[in-house]
């Protein structure tokens, strides 16, 4: 399936982009999140397990169990802080 995926704050400066378009077999989020880290490089660092790194699906926060849909738009972000 085709999913367009965002990095944004520290996760888009360590990539080096903002966004992309991939081809993916994963169906959950945890699964592309572990092919996203078999790439190597600076998408194996800024998504290392370990590391702090929200997501959202649609425009919707999600945990790593949800099921993926062709076309979806993933988000992969650091953690907010307010103060």
């Amino acid at each position: 399936m085709k999913i367009q995926l965002r990095y944004f704050a520290s996760i888009r400066e360590a990539i080096g982009s903002g966004s992309e378009s991939v081809e993916t077999a994963a169906t959950t989020l945890s699964a592309l999140r572990d092919e996203l880290i078999a790439r190597g490089g600076a998408h194996a660092e800024a998504l290392a397990r370990g590391r702090a790194v929200r997501v959202s699906v649609n425009q919707t926060m999600a945990d790593e169990s949800i099921a993926l849909t062709d076309g979806a738009e993933v988000a992969f972000f650091p953690p907010v802080t307010g103060g």
